[in-house]
């Protein structure tokens, strides 16, 4: 069994069967030792039946799996049975867990930045007709909310944060691999299970409450959209999602859907200075020279409140348009 023939069945394993560079982001991850083990671990087993499976000795195995586990190649399966180890399960799991460790190999950032450019459209694509519905949904900060809109707790990005049992912040995969966006890496939000687990591996760092909610603000104020899994529970990642960065756009609404809400500009308050304009990411908002004023998309607005956090005039309001059941349970 060759090297090469040992990663194109990793990539396979995580559904790329025919990439080009997935199989030379393992090569770079993993020896031929570690890829036979991660083969062995496509069904999680525990340390000893790994051992029975590969023919390594059991302390050899549990060096190798601490070292797979910080590098994001392993997973554990706490069970009341004992730990068992499972090998990364799709790319986004992936890229995601591969490209937060501290100093990442540049050959590998070199390579996700060709996968992104070349495959990931395509594959984004299949994806999102997979999907019955968007699995990501923005999610506006408090702050962007008028006053008299009806919030529920879903909505409130940061009643999610104070409901958290566990917080941790950890480096956004996307801008590692690009970055020239110039906004700040240390800002992806990890909760409970996930924060356990990016502390865990050394990959985040603890936060509490307060540095949490500090850290949505600061993102927004840069423009930075919040999004987490579509369901009324916020689930395990708050990402703050930059235009230029962020793997989840190509997909538009079929991969990301809106929140309950839509942005509207007092023409009373508005100065045209265009502000707004410039920190849509979605392209909602454009300037009517006809009518001398701000027009907002109802079709292409996605609810996020960046051009509110943005306006110093505070002449936009983000007004509720759809009903709560328009977040799955």
């Amino acid at each position: 069994m060759t090297g090469v023939s040992l990663y194109s069945q990793l990539a396979e394993h995580i559904g790329h069967a025919h990439s080009r560079y997935i199989p030379q982001i393992f090569e770079i991850l993993a020896n031929e030792k570690e890829a036979i083990l991660l083969l062995a671990a496509k069904a999680p087993a525990s340390a000893t039946v790994l051992s029975k499976n590969t023919g390594f000795h059991e302390t050899e195995i549990n060096e190798m799996i601490k070292k797979l586990f910080y590098k994001g190649l392993i997973y554990k399966s706490k069970k009341t049975d004992g730990i068992k180890y499972y090998c990364v399960r799709n790319v986004i799991q992936f890229h995601d867990a591969t490209l937060v460790v501290d100093n990442p190999d540049q050959r590998m950032l070199d390579l996700w930045k060709q996968y992104d450019h070349e495959e990931w459209p395509d594959y984004f694509r299949q994806l999102c007709e997979f999907f019955p519905t968007p699995p990501v949904r923005v999610i506006p900060i408090n702050e962007s909310l008028d006053a008299g809109t009806r919030v529920m707790p879903f909505d409130d990005i940061t009643k999610a944060v104070d409901n958290a049992y566990n917080l941790a912040v950890t480096k956004c995969s996307c801008r590692v691999v690009h970055g020239e966006c110039g906004h700040p890496v240390d800002v992806c939000i990890q909760v409970n299970k996930a924060a356990d687990y990016a502390i865990e591996r050394g990959t985040g760092r603890q936060i509490d409450k307060t540095e949490a909610v500090e850290i949505l603000k600061m993102c927004s104020e840069r423009g930075l959209v919040h999004n987490a899994t579509n369901h009324k529970s916020v689930g395990m990642i708050i990402c703050n999602c930059c235009e230029d960065c962020c793997e989840n756009w190509p997909g538009g609404r079929r991969f990301i859907s809106p929140s309950r809400f839509l942005a509207s500009v007092s023409e009373n308050k508005c100065t045209l200075c265009e502000e707004c304009i410039d920190r849509c990411i979605f392209d909602a908002i454009s300037f009517d020279q006809e009518e001398g004023i701000i027009h907002i998309s109802e079709d292409d607005c996605m609810g996020c409140g960046v051009c509110k956090t943005g306006c110093q005039e505070e002449a936009i309001k983000l007004i509720e348009i759809r009903p709560p059941d328009h977040i799955p349970n």
